[in-house]
């Protein structure tokens, strides 16, 4: 059964990724860009770390690493960007 929960978090994490592409197309200047990849991108990360931490619970420490380094690198990445491109 945790295996299945898994397998929903990894597909709503993919539905994230679907929302930040459009979100890329749709978007009409840089900054919202920005926001749109940034936002879902991390929060589909997550979404696909936690499903692959219920899917396979051996990997659960490195994989909660992984996440831990994704949440402060996205935001710290999109803020340099953010400046680069005023």
């Amino acid at each position: 059964m945790l295996e299945y929960i898994g397998y929903l978090f990894i597909l709503l994490g993919v539905l994230a990724f679907l929302v930040s592409a459009i979100g890329l197309i749709r978007m009409p200047d840089v900054f919202t860009r920005i926001h749109i990849a940034t936002k879902t991108t991390t929060i589909g990360t997550i979404l696909v770390l936690i499903g692959a931490m219920m899917s396979e619970p051996s990997w659960s420490l490195k994989l909660a690493l992984i996440g831990f380094f994704i949440l402060i690198t996205n935001p710290l990445s999109s803020s340099v960007i953010a400046r680069a491109s005023k």
